[in-house]
């Protein structure tokens, strides 16, 4: 039996079964094709929906930088912070007042310079310490940062921290809420409202009671909001306590220590801080022999005014 040969184009099972495969392949591709270039799934939309608001991010601090230390204190105030330099020789002399600079891994971030100078009885010694403090927390600012930094300073030494003084009501403060002892002006013509206020001859006033002077607060706000402590009648004033008026907010302290059998030493530090950064001034003086143990008003004030100084330098 004679065989029949292949001839192209030859129509049969074979030719079929290659043209349902074109057209399948072909409307493979096409769902491919369209599924690429569709939009989103609804697992991706759903994803999405879930995503929460953005958080906000804390603002930066003020500083970005800090001020080379060591130049900052001038050399008239050296002078009277070291007052034994003045009998140095030159060339000792012109060190002492240049100081010596802290060794610090990053200048822009904590600075500081110490200046010292001996005499036969007294020794003094000033040291700067400046840093910037960096939150790393984006919900925390470097500004609140800085704050927990300088409260761990202050409890460390024993300042407590001033309690906070209480919102203020936003109703109208009458005679007897403002805690007045002056009569109101309309006692006398009004004798029918005398039983609401304080201007009464069966009651005595709070002041005579108590025995407090007359210099006690007339106004409305409450005693246990003030910035600081009422002075005792022991206290003299130079004892460590939050001070007003440098920086956003400021302390001072204040340490007299024996030395040897008959030297004393007193270190007085103030420390303030101006949005996120933090100051420290340390003022030394040590005497020795039977020299009198150092004035502690002299050196507060030497060390304030320094800080003071540096405050103002801070807000250029």
């Amino acid at each position: 039996m004679q065989r029949k040969r292949y001839a192209p184009g030859r129509t049969g099972s074979t030719a079929r079964t290659a043209v349902v495969l074109t057209s399948v392949l072909g409307l493979g591709l096409g769902l491919g094709l369209t599924g690429c270039s569709a939009g989103p799934t609804t697992d991706d939309i759903a994803v999405d929906a879930k995503a929460g608001p953005v958080s906000p991010v804390a603002p930066p601090g003020r500083y970005r930088t800090l001020f080379e230390p060591c130049g900052s204190v001038p050399q008239s105030t050296l002078k009277d912070l070291l007052p034994g330099a003045a009998a140095l020789p030159d060339a000792e002399r012109g060190k002492a007042y240049r100081g010596v600079a802290a060794v610090t891994y990053d200048t822009d971030r904590r600075v500081g310079c110490t200046w010292k100078a001996d005499s036969p009885e007294t020794s003094h010694r000033l040291a700067l310490d400046i840093e910037r403090v960096v939150s790393y927390d984006p919900a925390v600012s470097d500004d609140a940062r800085a704050q927990e930094v300088y409260l761990r300073k202050q409890l460390a030494v024993g300042i407590p921290v001033p309690p906070t003084t209480p919102p203020t009501p936003t109703g109208t403060v009458t005679g007897t809420a403002s805690g007045t002892a002056t009569p109101p002006s309309t006692g006398a013509t009004a004798p029918e409202n005398t039983q609401n206020t304080e201007n009464t001859t069966s009651t005595p006033s709070p002041t005579a009671t108590t025995g407090k002077p007359s210099t006690a607060p007339t106004s409305g706000a409450p005693s246990g909001g003030t910035p600081t402590p009422t002075p005792t009648p022991t206290s003299t004033g130079l004892e460590p306590r939050v001070l007003d008026g440098l920086g956003e907010i400021a302390y001072l302290d204040d340490t007299l220590s024996t030395v040897g059998a008959n030297g004393h030493q007193r270190v007085v530090s103030v420390v303030f801080r101006t949005s996120n950064v933090i100051v420290t001034v340390s003022y030394r003086e040590q005497t020795t022999g039977s020299v009198e143990a150092p004035d502690s008003k002299e050196l507060q004030e030497k060390a304030r005014n320094l800080a003071r100084m540096l405050a103002e330098r801070l807000e250029e």
